[in-house]
């Protein structure tokens, strides 16, 4: 489960030209849940990036600590908290990587997880919205998860789905059929992703620095030899 993000320098208009960043991306080296997060939503036919709690919140959820910051990709139509925001509501979390723990005999040791090539990542997620009065309103998001791919499975046994940026219409299209949809949701292709150790500085979330994504260790990667 992805209890934490890596947000930083993300050239998000030189992947998504069209992009409306009149709202600045919120930035982290160690981003934790119920905290603001920055979204990508598709609104009056334009991508618009937009500040979301991670954490969702549907109207009638009354303790806000119960709010899921991840959503199981075989429950979405199932469970009645994220059946309506999968159907209507779905949005993307650019990040430049993740953070998953390895269970180790005596304690976890934490991974950064990125896209190899170190491009921007775009994490499926769905969003909904609660009036606070008439006009007043807060948006909230939670990611979905799918299992691990055989590279990473070691590690976790589940990953973000990872959008491809070809598919971006299609996810965030409230129209696009649920077949469609349900063939994003696959674990992400084996040389996509690639994760290295990093320090234990990550395991405090109010830790800021830089260091939380320092490798101490070299990158787990597919290589076309593991194919053969």
């Amino acid at each position: 489960m992805t209890g934490r993000l890596h947000v930083q320098n993300l050239p998000l208009t030189r992947l998504l030209p069209m992009l409306d960043t009149s709202e600045p991306l919120i930035e982290s080296p160690n981003l934790a849940p119920r905290q603001p997060i920055s979204a990508i939503r598709a609104e009056q036919g334009q991508y618009r990036l937009s500040s979301l709690f991670w954490g969702l919140t549907p109207p009638w959820l009354e303790v806000l600590d119960h709010a899921p910051h991840c959503a199981r990709a075989e429950t979405l139509e199932s469970r009645a908290m994220f059946r309506d925001a999968f159907n209507a509501r779905r949005c993307v979390i650019p990040v430049s990587g993740f953070y998953l723990w390895k269970n180790q005999p005596r304690s976890k040791q934490p991974y950064l997880v990125t896209q190899v090539s170190r491009a921007p990542l775009l994490l499926g997620a769905l969003w909904c919205r609660y009036h606070t009065t008439l006009t007043a309103f807060s948006d909230s998001a939670a990611l979905i998860t799918v299992p691990a791919n055989v590279l990473l499975s070691p590690l976790t046994d589940r990953l973000p789905v990872v959008i491809p940026s070809h598919a971006l219409s299609a996810w965030l299209n409230p129209d696009t059929d649920s077949q469609t949809l349900n063939s994003l949701l696959a674990p992400a292709p084996l040389e996509l992703l690639g994760a290295f150790p990093v320090s234990k500085y990550v395991n405090n979330p109010a830790y800021q620095s830089p260091a939380c994504a320092h490798p101490t260790g070299s990158m787990l990667r597919w290589a076309v030899s593991q194919e053969l």
